[in-house]
């Protein structure tokens, strides 16, 4: 069995949806002791430049597929042991929460295996932060009881009884890495008989400065495509609850067409 100096530990941690004010304390006060900071694309670059130490090894290692930038997590999993196996304080930060479509499940296979001591930390994830920052309640009542948390990424695999469920569910519906299959989503929601009274809302970049919200009611959509959404990350709110987006939004959009994530490429020391 491998023997793990004292200091070598790995932080699996989410930092939150894009406004660097909302990292947790305890995700914080890793970044700013951290050895090595293996961060994803979709982690503030203010917090990067603000907290972590100077001299830390921090390596970019995130992932864009509709332009294809990849880094394999086979990668990711050999950078987190290959650190900790030299007595370093690794932290992998994630963006959003460290659990909720990641590939959280891959790395705790890596660090256990070599018997890696660890810890995970929780973090906002974007269906919270794009709900509180566009003001739509992903539950209310009278409007929805239940919320669920779903990706397209293969719609291959929705079958007849998933879309008709999705379509007559009372529940709040928020779909991740989603934004370039809406036109489908929609027309298949309607082709299954969703309530037209209910809205999508496209929310971009959500808690940025660059955050930009479109919404549509299903009864418009009946009548025309929807454009495609160029910018990632792209979250979708379906339900009744979007209609409170006009009575409750806050949050002064800028409505900007530049990507808040790609504009401090530069502060990282090393890429793969």
């Amino acid at each position: 069995m491998i023997q793990i100096a004292k200091k070598a530990k790995v932080i699996l941690a989410g930092a939150g949806p894009g406004d660097p004010d909302l990292i947790s304390l305890k995700a914080l006060k890793y970044l700013q002791t951290a050895d090595v900071v293996l961060t994803d694309r979709l982690v503030s670059p203010e917090l990067i430049e603000k907290y972590a130490r100077k001299d830390a090894d921090v390596i970019y290692v995130g992932k864009q597929c509709s332009k294809g930038i990849w880094t394999p997590q086979k990668d990711i999993n050999e950078l987190i042991v290959e650190f900790a196996l030299q007595d370093k304080l690794v932290l992998r930060l994630k963006g959003g929460d460290a659990t909720l479509f990641s590939n959280i499940l891959d790395e705790l296979h890596a660090v256990k295996s070599n018997n890696i001591p660890y810890e995970i930390i929780p973090g906002i994830s974007a269906a919270f932060g794009a709900a509180s920052y566009t003001g739509i309640p992903l539950t209310a009542r009278e409007y929805s009881r239940g919320v669920r948390f779903l990706t397209l990424y293969d719609l291959n695999s929705v079958k007849k009884n998933q879309w008709q469920d999705w379509a007559t569910t009372e529940d709040t519906l928020v779909f991740y890495m989603s934004g370039q299959r809406l036109d489908v989503l929609t027309k298949q929601l309607l082709n299954f008989g969703i309530d037209t009274s209910k809205g999508v809302a496209v929310v971009q970049q959500a808690t940025t400065p660059n955050q930009k919200t479109t919404v549509f009611s299903f009864e418009e959509i009946e009548n025309k495509s929807l454009p495609e959404f160029e910018y990632v990350p792209t979250l979708l709110i379906i339900g009744k609850v979007v209609n409170l987006y006009h009575d409750f939004a806050w949050f002064a959009e800028k409505n900007s067409s530049d990507s808040y994530f790609d504009n401090h490429k530069n502060i990282y020391q090393n890429a793969i």
